[in-house]
């Protein structure tokens, strides 16, 4: 039983570190001395998962490579036919499988060896197939064929209360990504624009390296939301939220703890946190957020966190800027 809660933890932080980078990059590598200065190309541009996959005969050994070189990177093999191959990449250190179709044999073998696999959906027969064995995280794939973010949420619907995730692949690029960023029914997003296979032919591990940090400023989302300023009192809150209703014509809106001028300007009723107020910041997912301010060498202040439906919906950074808390928030 111990052994068995184990692997259960493995797999949720597997999936869970999928959704947290929110990228997937999938490689093809014609040469295993590629991998490695490919994974450090993509850990530059803040991403540290890879699905490398075994559509040439470079696959398995890359995977030896990119693991025993950057034990950080979470490694993946995609395009995984048969159980044969699934054995050979568990055996070359995948920490992870991606299979373009439902292969109930594939899977079946993934789930009783403990490795955590993602197969492809596109159907409710699927889906219902994939949830059967346990399965919440499923790539759909080819994404655009199979109406692109439309798809995903249409089948997201009927199974929402089962917890369902898609990672879409095929179709997807910087021109798109947004519009899957801040879906509450994709766990990441897969593709090979984020390594082009000219660019690694060539060397241009400099290009793969931008693709990625626009790539993840996209999953990101980070825009200016609103300031708060700080009052001592409810006639001081509305008195300033006065002053910007009659000299530039924010509306106030009139609330129990706050009152807002306009959209983007919060004075509170009392001091909240921040000596002079806050600054509000929207992303399109918090955990992402955390993840990427967090190796910056940010602080957060989970003690601040709110919740909603058990998923945090805001938090507060540790530290103050200039007088002022950055609270963030998720769009």
């Amino acid at each position: 039983m111990e052994v068995n809660k184990v692997m259960e933890d493995k797999k949720f932080d597997v999936m869970e570190q999928l959704g947290t980078c929110g990228l997937i990059p999938v490689v093809v590598l014609d040469k295993p001395e590629d991998a490695e200065p490919l994974a450090e190309a993509l850990l530059a541009g803040g991403i540290d998962i890879m699905e490398i996959t075994m559509r040439t005969p470079a696959g398995l050994e890359s995977i030896r490579r990119v693991r025993k070189a950057f034990p950080e990177m979470l490694v993946g093999a995609g395009t995984v036919l048969s159980v044969e191959k699934a054995q050979a990449v568990k055996e070359a250190g995948a920490q992870f499988v991606v299979t373009p179709g439902f292969n109930e044999e594939v899977v079946r073998w993934c789930l009783d060896n403990d490795l955590p696999v993602t197969p492809g959906c596109v159907t409710p027969s699927e889906i219902e197939q994939a949830l059967s064995m346990g399965l919440k995280v499923l790539k759909y794939f080819p994404a655009d064929i199979y109406g692109g973010v439309k798809g995903c949420k249409a089948l997201y619907g009927p199974y929402q209360s089962e917890g369902i995730q898609f990672i879409p692949t095929g179709g997807v690029d910087l021109s798109n990504l947004s519009d899957f960023a801040n879906q509450p029914f994709i766990q990441a997003v897969g593709g090979g624009f984020l390594c082009k296979p000219a660019d690694v032919v060539a060397g241009n591990f400099k290009a793969i390296t931008e693709t990625a940090k626009k790539a993840v400023a996209i999953m990101l989302g980070f825009e200016f939301d609103h300031m708060g300023i700080n009052e001592e009192n409810p006639d001081r809150a509305a008195e300033t939220a006065s002053f910007f209703e009659s000299n530039f014509g924010f509306s106030v809106k009139y609330g129990n703890s706050s009152n807002f001028a306009g959209p983007r300007v919060e004075v509170t009723k009392e001091p909240g946190l921040g000596t002079k107020g806050h600054i509000a910041v929207k992303t399109c997912s918090l955990k992402r957020a955390i993840r990427v301010l967090t190796r910056q060498g940010l602080e957060i202040d989970l003690e601040t966190a709110k919740y909603h439906a058990g998923k945090m919906i805001a938090v507060y950074l540790k530290d103050e800027v200039s007088g002022f808390a950055v609270h963030l928030i998720e769009k």
